[in-house]
């Protein structure tokens, strides 16, 4: 278990909105924020492009009283902050969660991944056999997608200079993502502003601005990912799919589902890419059927043992 140590985290965050404690973790020389909640199985969530562990609010919320609910923040997102030379690529990413598995002891664990928290956690994931057992995965994907002009576009669009230059200055992401994300309900002024304080300078903003090109300029560590896949494939696998979504589509959950074949799979309708945050209690309701599911065939499973 590593050294952890507890920081005063600034003034701007919500105490009742984001009711837990701030813990830091030293990992290869970046600070990594994430919280701690609750006793019980272990689940590590993961997060996206712009967001950071304050999207899981309402899951930890809803979940802590029987699951132990770790979330961290990426370099760069939330309260996080870089080492030196830290270029916010995915891959360097995975090598954080990696650590962040080993330096907190994870094992048996569920890996909770949305948006590119997917690709970077499957990628701990296979690097670490054993560190977990099952998966939940929403709204995103774990492969190469050159080619696929959906991701193409997007891509070559917002990866490029005057779309980096609009992100790092005017935090583009954040005033663009973050509502188009949410289609149930609509973010309301004190939660944008845990968004865009989160990314309050260019200088916090160059995590935002570096990802959206690298979907198509990682393409190593998604083939990577992508051939990984088969020693997960074994894992139960929950994917919970906001439906309303114009990021991730049918198809990458079908891709999703195809790669995982023991899988349960909850379509929520009018969910944007934040199914978490748009629509948290069908999240954790979905959850926790599945985890009861999964219970019920253990048990089912020992009678038939004995």
């Amino acid at each position: 278990m590593a050294d952890t140590t507890r920081s005063v985290r600034p003034a701007w965050v919500d105490d009742e909105l984001f009711p837990f404690e701030s813990r830091f973790v030293d990992i290869a020389g970046h600070t990594v924020h994430y919280v701690d909640e609750g006793t019980g199985p272990t689940l590590l969530l993961l997060h996206g492009n712009p967001t950071w562990s304050f999207l899981w609010r309402d899951v930890i919320r809803a979940l802590r009283d029987d699951f132990r609910c770790v979330a961290l923040d990426l370099p760069g997102f939330g309260l996080s902050t870089p080492g030196p030379g830290y270029r916010h690529l995915p891959e360097e990413h995975a090598d954080v969660v990696t650590g962040f598995v080993d330096a907190i002891g994870l094992d048996g664990a569920t890996l909770v991944g949305q948006d590119w928290g997917g690709p970077i956690g499957l990628a701990a994931a296979q690097r670490r056999p054993g560190a977990f057992d099952r998966l939940v995965l929403a709204n995103t994907w774990a492969w190469p997608v050159d080619g696929v002009l959906h991701f193409e576009a997007f891509s070559r669009i917002l990866g490029g200079a005057p779309a980096r230059f609009l992100v790092r200055r005017l935090n583009l992401l954040v005033h663009a993502f973050v509502p188009t994300g949410h289609r149930r309900r609509t973010p309301t002024a004190t939660e944008m502003t845990h968004y865009h304080r989160a990314l309050d300078t260019p200088g916090r903003r160059q995590a935002s601005a570096v990802l959206p090109g690298r979907v198509l300029a990682s393409r190593a560590f998604f083939a990577e990912v992508e051939t990984g896949l088969a020693d997960l494939a074994h894992l139960p696998t929950l994917i919970v799919w906001g439906a309303a979504d114009i990021a991730f589509r049918r198809q990458e959950r079908e891709r999703l589902e195809a790669a995982f074949p023991d899988h349960t799979t909850v379509i929520v309708e009018g969910a944007g890419t934040y199914v978490e945050s748009d629509a948290p209690e069908e999240f954790v309701a979905a959850f926790r059927d599945w985890v009861a599911a999964q219970r019920g065939d253990a048990t089912r499973a020992d009678g038939r043992d004995r």
